[in-house]
């Protein structure tokens, strides 16, 4: 596999914490009352160190605009667990053969660039609000088509409410 064949990449595979690659769309959800309910509790394990946060450049880009809330909420993130992420030709090429292939149209680069960065760098996760363009059924399918055929491994593409824990009453 392709991504095994760099030397460093073994201590991803050895790592205890799940590794989550968190878009844009979680952090504005976090103050979405539709969203909020799902969205605090994950920003509640990630301050508690349950998982390593993967955060990109490209999230960081689309955050700048964001309101000072939201920003707040990404200063808020304890630096020792989080593992800033960076674009690099290897994400841009496989982000445009997502588009090339049609996973999702031209438009959606920006989407493509979150799920090739979550890819290359062993996420385990991606967690998401965006229901159009990345948690969406034939969507995944589409990314983690070519995700295998390039030498990488499917990509878990979740909402934050997979991540809820329920206790068990029994």
């Amino acid at each position: 596999m392709k991504n095994l064949k760099k030397s460093n990449d073994f201590r991803y595979f050895y790592s205890m914490k799940q590794r989550v690659y968190i878009d844009t769309s979680v952090f504005g959800g976090y103050f979405d009352e539709e969203f909020s309910e799902f969205t605090v509790p994950l920003f509640e394990r990630l301050q508690n160190e349950e998982f390593k946060l993967l955060f990109s450049s490209v999230t960081q880009d689309e955050i700048s605009p964001a309101p000072e809330n939201v920003k707040e909420l990404v200063k808020s993130l304890k630096t020792e667990n989080t593992e800033f992420i960076d674009t690099n030709e290897e994400v841009v090429e496989l982000a445009t053969q997502y588009i090339m292939e049609r996973v999702v149209g031209q438009t959606s680069f920006a989407d493509c660039l979150h799920i090739a960065l979550a890819t290359i760098n062993h996420a385990d996760f991606l967690i998401s609000w965006n229901f159009k363009h990345i948690v969406n059924v034939e969507r995944i399918r589409g990314y983690n088509s070519i995700n295998i055929k390039n030498g990488y491994k499917e990509l878990e593409i979740r909402s934050p409410r997979d991540f809820m824990t329920y206790e068990d009453n029994n």
